[in-house]
């Protein structure tokens, strides 16, 4: 990975930093030269490159539990990426959808970012400056049946996003969403594995019926967390110190509007 120093100093917290595109931000911003701490409900099963703190961040308790953590062992925070998401939705559509699940998807995946902002901006704005990022989902814009309470989480967090980046920009913080496409993470596998049970066919079926669903995607591929991790190290460093209020489509051409 040809990285460098951009980010040294820099204090982050990344949410959901133990798998997937997580992981692979943590690992990006690590390598060029931040100390980033991230948290779990689950202990990892290896040690990743960043600080761990375990929590349930779909929870008050456990976002206040990173809040005291960061604060304490990071100080000022200059970088806040959310990135926890997932879907709880059983297959069989919306009617197999409970309130439930539309409660556990909204706290994961809206929730989340909206309690830790709130507990961490004020650091940002005592400095004047940092970053925020919602990794939000092209499924704000493309909804599908599988996961419709993800989707609509994920709209409410880009909506969010804008309006609390309208408030903050004069005072020196930015915030961006980053909108990834389909991407190849173990949640996406679990995915694939509850839709081949319930079709009764096998995970190449299921990816393909989920790249049909998309519409196709152009780069005939699911992207790597890596190449999402990328536009997030670009977000968060001064090279985009004039991005602000918008988001970012990061999809392999998935979504056919502009």
């Amino acid at each position: 990975m040809a990285t460098n120093n951009e980010l040294q100093g820099k204090r982050a917290v990344v949410t959901g930093g133990t798998q997937g595109i997580g992981e692979a931000i943590v690992t990006r911003l690590t390598a060029a030269g931040a100390t980033v701490m991230t948290a779990a409900r689950s202990v990892p099963d290896r040690e990743g490159p960043g600080l761990f703190v375990q929590a349930d961040l779909s929870t008050v308790e456990g976002v206040a539990t990173l809040t005291r953590e960061a604060l304490d062992r990071l100080g000022d925070i200059d970088i806040l990426v959310n990135t926890l998401g997932g879907s709880s939705s059983p297959a069989g559509g919306v009617l197999a959808v409970t309130d439930t699940h539309w409660q556990q998807d909204v706290d994961l995946n809206l929730f989340s970012a909206v309690r830790l902002d709130r507990a961490l901006l004020p650091t940002m704005l005592a400095q004047g400056k940092g970053v925020i990022v919602h990794v939000t989902s092209i499924q704000s814009r493309m909804p599908l049946n599988q996961t419709l309470p993800y989707a609509a989480a994920k709209a409410a967090l880009k909506s969010y996003s804008k309006a609390l980046s309208n408030e903050v920009a004069p005072k020196g913080v930015r915030v961006v969403a980053i909108a990834p496409g389909f991407t190849a993470t173990k949640a996406a596998e679990r995915l694939m594995e509850r839709m081949a049970q319930a079709a009764g066919t096998d995970r190449e079926a299921a990816l393909e019926r989920l790249m049909d669903d998309l519409g196709g995607i152009p780069l005939g591929r699911p992207a790597r967390p890596a190449e999402v991790a990328e536009v997030v190290a670009f977000v968060v460093s001064d090279r985009a110190s004039y991005l602000t209020g918008t988001e970012i489509t990061v999809d392999g051409g998935t979504v056919p509007t502009v």
